[in-house]
Order: structure tokens, then C-alpha cells, then sequence
């Protein structure tokens, strides 16, 4: 049995978040910096089970990319979710005309879109093997200890893609007390960064 949920290209020329999150729920990842590298990773490969697709990029955008996939037929079915930082309504309409599945408005929180790829994939015709997700392999054997209000506040704020000199003007609390208290979250949640620290808190219903 394949224990891989499904293969997915990131086609984005700043997907570390998504490269380094994904695979922790148990997808396989591959990136492609901008369109002209997507199309040719694609055109050696045509076995995923969705694309997430990014607008702007150098090079070669997310809507000529979109067009060049749905044009050939050997990838044309694959579903596509669009990451863009455009609010346009009108825009994100016409991507879904050009044949986009879905969209979504960066910056986004990560559980929203892992409810879109999950609900894509479900009813996706592309992807019919039943597969299955991975636990998290980076959990460590032991006891989680409770995080205190204001640990769960700041990791809430992290989720959101947050950095710690934004998380300390929100809080009204100097950089360094943010530090402190992640570094408190690491410990308790027995993990060794923030990404770990919000997939673990977010599967366990932490935040």
C-alpha cells in the first residue's frame, strides 16, 4: 500500500513554507521556481495528483502557466489550485475561466489550505488510488505538556505566518519575550521549530 496521500507540484518561487509543511502531512513534493520550470518538470513527469500554482512569478506567470497545462492534453486534467496575493475578485474569476479549481488568497493560513487540497483530491477524477496520510514524523515519544494562554496566543499568531517582531508589537511585549515564550513551546510540544510546533498544535486541536 502506498502510504504517500498524493504527489503535488508547487510551482512558486518562495515555497519553502509548503515544502517544508506538506510532506509532514505525508504528501510528495516537488518545486518549481517559476512556470518555464513547472511546464518542464511536468513534461518529464506527469504523474501528480495536483498542482499549487503561484500568480506572479518571474519569467513565465501563474495565468500563462494555467493556460499551457489546460492546452496540453497530457496534463490538462491535473486539478490546480491557485495561490495569489491578488484581491481582484474579477481576477480570481477568470483564473477559475481558465481552468483553475481553486484559489487562494496569500497570506492564507495553512489548515485552510489543507481542507482545499483534501476536498480537491477528494473529488478529483484524477486521483483514484485510495491512499492514506502519514502521522507526523518528526513527534517524538513522551508526554506534551500544556501550553500556558499567552503560549497558545503567540503560536496562533505563528500559524498566521507571523514573524516574532510582529507577534511582539501585537502583544505589546519586547522580540525577545517572544523567543522566550517559543522557545518554552518547543520544549513543551517537543519539537525543534515553528513549522513542526503549528502542524503538531493544529492535528492535536492545540490552537
Amino acid at each position: 500500500m502506498n502510504s504517500t496521500l498524493a504527489k503535488i507540484l508547487i510551482i512558486d518561487d518562495n515555497a519553502k513554507l509548503l515544502q517544508d509543511a506538506l510532506p509532514m502531512y505525508g504528501y510528495e513534493v516537488s518545486v518549481a521556481q517559476d512556470g518555464l520550470c513547472g511546464l518542464k518538470i511536468l513534461d518529464e513527469n506527469s504523474n501528480f495528483d495536483l498542482i499549487l500554482l503561484d500568480v506572479v512569478m518571474p519569467n513565465f506567470d501563474g495565468w500563462e502557466t494555467l493556460k499551457a497545462i489546460r492546452q496540453n492534453p497530457k496534463i490538462s486534467k491535473i486539478p490546480i489550485i491557485m495561490l495569489t496575493s491578488v484581491s481582484d475578485a474579477n481576477k480570481q474569476i477568470s483564473g477559475l475561466k481558465f481552468g483553475a479549481d481553486d484559489y487562494i488568497v496569500k497570506p492564507f493560513v495553512l489548515p485552510n489550505l489543507l481542507a482545499r487540497i483534501e476536498a480537491l483530491l477528494r473529488r478529483s477524477t484524477w486521483n483514484k488510488e485510495e491512499k492514506h496520510v502519514k502521522a507526523l514524523p518528526f513527534v517524538k515519544e513522551g508526554k506534551i505538556s500544556p501550553l500556558t494562554q499567552r503560549e497558545k496566543e503567540i503560536l496562533s499568531l505563528v500559524a498566521k505566518g507571523e514573524t516574532n517582531s510582529k507577534i511582539a508589537e501585537k502583544l505589546f511585549v519586547r522580540e525577545v519575550t517572544v523567543k522566550t515564550h517559543l522557545n518554552s513551546i518547543f520544549r513543551k510540544l517537543n519539537v525543534a521549530n515553528r513549522t513542526q510546533a503549528v502542524l503538531l498544535a493544529q492535528q492535536t486541536e492545540i490552537i
